[in-house]
């Protein structure tokens, strides 16, 4: 599956990671990838800053990068290149963090990577970068990754105000790409949530047509701890 979002932190990694994790809990081998990775000099603790971080990888003192996260969550023994072939320091999009590190982000590449990935594990979990209109490389989307891979899209979204008009476009321009939307999740959700939060959840699933999941503030140091997120 792609897990996709209405935009940047709106919990698209945590998704991806607690699916992946309900997934390889059940038995399954499960795959992770992620195009392209953003903003590792953010989290540098133990040298200078990097403009292109690839053969030495940040290390984060208060948490870790969202390749690392999903590969935990998913029990997967790949390396950061088999997960994320493309990872950057500064926290831009996708294009600009290429051409900052005078490179370009090939479509192929990318491919070949999340397939390879797909034939070892019975699931693959990918994870997109900010929205499906982000661009990887010219002209070249994140929603065209998904096209390519053809499979079915989860949404992360936030729960609170905005979000109805946000979650809609995003399945609208799912849809327009021939993609199946498998489900919305909403996080955090909160433990007591207001009218509003209560409503965009109703609001979503009813003019989407599509299912609507929620997930609350998890510890992502003990996935032990994380509920389950089915998709059927």
């Amino acid at each position: 599956m792609f897990v996709t979002g209405t935009g940047t932190e709106v919990g698209k990694t945590v998704v991806a990671a607690v699916i992946a994790h309900t997934m390889a809990t059940e038995g399954k081998t499960v795959a992770v990838f992620k195009p392209a990775v953003t903003g590792l000099a953010d989290l540098t603790a133990d040298g200078p800053e990097r403009r292109h971080i690839g053969v030495s990888e940040a290390h984060r003192p208060e948490g870790e990068p969202d390749h690392a996260l999903l590969r935990r969550a998913a029990g997967s023994s790949q390396t950061d290149e088999e997960i994320a072939p493309y990872r950057y320091g500064p926290p831009a999009s996708p294009h600009l963090a290429a051409a900052l590190a005078g490179e370009e982000i090939e479509s192929g590449r990318l491919l070949a990577v999340a397939r390879a990935a797909a034939a070892s594990a019975d699931v693959l979990v990918c994870e997109g970068v900010g929205g499906l209109l982000v661009p990887l490389s010219g002209a070249y989307l994140i929603r065209d990754l998904a096209a390519d891979l053809d499979l079915p899209v989860v949404v992360a979204a936030s729960p609170g105000l905005g979000t109805i008009n946000h979650t809609l476009l995003t399945i609208e321009v799912t849809r327009a790409a021939g993609l199946t939307v498998e489900l919305v999740v909403l996080t955090p959700w909160p433990e007591s949530p207001s009218a509003i939060e209560d409503s965009n959840r109703e609001t979503i699933e009813e003019l989407g047509g599509v299912r609507v999941l929620t997930l609350p503030q998890i510890d992502l140091d003990d996935p032990s701890t994380w509920p389950p997120l089915a998709l059927s």
